[in-house]
């Protein structure tokens, strides 16, 4: 039965039904459609800005310079984004989130047109800190906010087009990036923000209407700035360390030792903390650790390699900045098909533990595949190995939030979530600054073999080689070679040192304990698998989210036949849906009901014909009202449709069960009894 999946519904909470023939119209109003639309160029924004950089990054590097500093440009963001996302997700419950996003738009629009304008590398770094700050408000708020004007029948479907956008996103960032920085310059990647931004920031001001509550939260302003300090330091030693200043120079030391005083301090806090940015008791779930881990290294791997890829492709293959998109896109579209679905297979068998594994095999496989990359390497053999690699982090990226939603308590659930991804943009921003590390450290030595005692043209120096590819176009024929090959041997080496990384992830994955996967944990949105930072929800969101494409996914004939059959009775199941529909509106008329669902009117006439011949309702003109006996069977139906749904949540639903999860599942219950488009007397809509 496909009822319980259509319809654009308001919310329903206590709906009296309403008196026969009059013209009520429940349906979601145009503008939250209008709404949504904007949020999703939000998103859009925020998502594109993860990818789009990374094909221009050769680009920018030769013509501000700074070789050594170009994986800055992507960590100052993932850095930036990263630390500010629990305060926004706060921040929008305490203060009201319309007003948040549009500030979080104006931060990111701000951020844009300053990387834009950027003259050297130090600025871009800054100010691509200062779009990171708003990008991370954007994801967090743009979801959160569907929750605020969705009721939670309909959340999935409008939770699966911001899937849909970031997943396309994920296609189009690199393509855009290689378009805009070809054809017109490198600074169009950030000046494009700009229209799309102030088309967002109107509609959102005009349009938007968020039913007005505000929940007071003790914000963990100190432990939020502590993390994000501590990461910070260890993020700088990383790729300072070695290049700019010796390992053992006072400035290395000392930042090393800086973090691990700001650790400890951050550890004292989050003990005090009323409500600690990251728990520490998430810290005696193994599951939770474990996983921490490895969506640390999933991180650290996959936004390594994306940032150094186009470079390789660029500067190694001499393709364009646009094809360099297009070669790209065997890794994204790996990345998209095994995370989607791994997730989907794991949601409907609840066997989850082959996917870890599986996933972060391929994905050592993948590193050292794209470590065999060299100039002369085809495109068939590039694009089979971009693939394998981009398989490898799909195949664990879904499944590491699913299995730390298992494994925590109800009270747990939001910060476990956006725990698992806070690891993976931390392993993100190690990743790209130590692959940074390793390449500048690299190309140093390999230059320096390949032109040790032969004299450079006038105007060349190895110095200029490092910072400036554009250089090698000036060298002869002859050493134009050598100086590639020391370009492709440093970036696919960082490829050959990131493999034992992963390997850990591999054997780590062995280590984690197969639990039984509950009801309501479900295949989680694309922006928690993809996003680069953390997606901020509470515990009720997160719940609210599952059941939600639970009840969608489960509007069909096998649920009523269930419910049906638990109940105790024998009836068709699409009789019970129709008794659920009596009792929700007061009434029915049976072909308007069928024209307004998606159910066809043979099955609703059968189920009609089986009610009345059962005494379950009886006609007053064209319409179907329940009689006494129909009243009692279609309570016991929605009692056991509630029950089905709170079974979903396992061991949550305890005796000392929390009220909002007591009242997600009632009002759930209600609009999946019945939606307002076929209420009687609505429109049609």
């Amino acid at each position: 039965m496909g009822g319980d999946a259509h319809g654009m519904t308001g919310n329903v909470r206590d709906a009296q039904p309403p008196r026969r023939g009059a013209g009520t119209h429940e349906n979601v109003p145009g503008n939250v459609l209008v709404s949504i639309g904007a949020l999703l160029l939000g998103m859009l924004l925020a998502a594109l800005d993860q990818t789009i950089v990374s094909t221009a990054l050769p680009t920018i590097v030769s013509d501000l310079g700074g070789l050594e500093h170009l994986s800055w440009v992507v960590t100052a963001y993932l850095l930036a984004s990263t630390a500010a996302t629990p305060l926004w997700g706060k921040l929008g419950d305490q203060y009201g989130r319309k007003r948040l996003f549009q500030i979080a738009i104006v931060i990111f629009l701000v951020g844009s047109a300053l990387c834009g304008m950027a003259q050297d590398m130090a600025q871009l770094i800054a100010f691509r800190a200062v779009q990171g700050l708003g990008g991370g408000g954007l994801m967090v708020l743009s979801m959160a906010i569907v929750g605020d004007i969705v009721p939670p029948r309909e959340r999935g479907r409008y939770q699966g087009l911001f899937g849909a956008v970031f997943g396309a996103s994920s296609v189009l960032g690199p393509l855009l990036g290689g378009v805009f920085t070809e054809h017109l310059s490198w600074r169009w990647v950030f000046y494009v923000n700009l229209p799309v931004g102030v088309v967002a920031l109107v509609v959102i001001a005009g349009v938007l209407r968020i039913p007005h509550k505000s929940t007071r939260h003790v914000i963990d302003y100190l432990g939020t700035f502590l993390i994000a300090s501590v990461a910070t330091c260890l993020v700088l030693v990383a790729s300072l360390g070695g290049t700019t200043w010796g390992w053992a120079s006072v400035q290395t030391v000392g930042l090393a030792l800086l973090g691990v005083v700001l650790a400890v301090a951050f550890v004292a806090v989050e003990r005090a903390a009323a409500e600690p940015v990251l728990p520490l008791k998430l810290f005696r779930v193994r599951t939770f650790v474990l996983s921490a881990v490895i969506s640390f290294i999933v991180g650290f791997a996959m936004f390594g390699a994306m940032t150094y890829l186009p470079t390789f492709l660029q500067v190694v293959q001499g393709v364009s900045p646009t094809m360099s998109g297009v070669h790209m896109l065997p890794m994204v579209v790996g990345m998209l098909l095994a995370s989607t679905a791994s997730g989907q297979i794991v949601s409907r068998t609840g066997r989850w533990k082959v996917f870890p594994i599986a996933g972060t095999g391929v994905t050592v496989l993948g590193l050292l595949l794209l470590h065999q990359l060299d100039m002369d390497s085809s495109t068939g053999a590039m694009s089979v190995y971009f693939f394998v690699f981009g398989l490898g982090l799909g195949l664990v990226m879904q499944v590491l939030v699913l299995i730390v939603q298992n494994a925590v308590s109800y009270e747990d659930l939001g910060v476990a979530t956006s725990g698992a991804t806070f690891f993976r943009s931390i392993g993100a921003s190690f990743g790209v600054a130590i692959f940074g590390t390793v390449f500048a450290s690299r190309l140093d030595d390999k230059l320096g073999e390949a032109f040790e005692g032969v004299r450079l043209p006038s105007g060349v120096t190895l110095e200029g080689l490092e910072a400036d590819p554009r250089d090698i176009a000036e060298l002869p024929a002859a050493l134009r070679s050598s100086a590639l090959q020391a370009y492709a041997s440093s970036i696919t080496d960082v490829f050959l040192y990131a493999a034992p990384v992963a390997l850990v992830g591999f054997v780590l994955a062995w280590f984690l304990r197969e639990d039984k996967l509950r009801g309501s944990v479900t295949a989680p949105d694309v922006t928690e698998t993809l996003a680069s930072n953390p997606v901020e929800r509470s515990s009720y969101d997160e719940v609210c989210r599952a059941l939600s494409v639970l009840g969608t996914r489960e509007g069909r004939r096998e649920v009523y036949r269930e419910i049906t059959e638990r109940a105790g009775y024998d009836l068709l199941p699409a009789a019970s849906w129709l008794l659920l529909r009596m009792k929700k509106y007061g009434w029915v008329e049976p072909a308007v009901l069928a024209e307004r669902s998606a159910v066809p009117l043979n099955v609703v006439l059968d189920a009609a014909r089986q009610v009345e011949g059962r005494g379950l309702a009886s006609r007053e003109g064209l319409d179907l009202v329940l009689t006494e006996l129909g009243q009692e069977v279609a309570e016991r139906l929605a009692r056991v449709r509630e029950e089905s749904l709170a079974e979903l949540l396992g061991d949550w639903w305890g005796p000392d069960r929390p009220t909002d999860l007591i009242q997600l599942v009632k009002e759930l219950n209600a609009e999946l009894c019945g939606s307002d488009r076929e209420q009687p007397g609505a429109s049609g809509g």
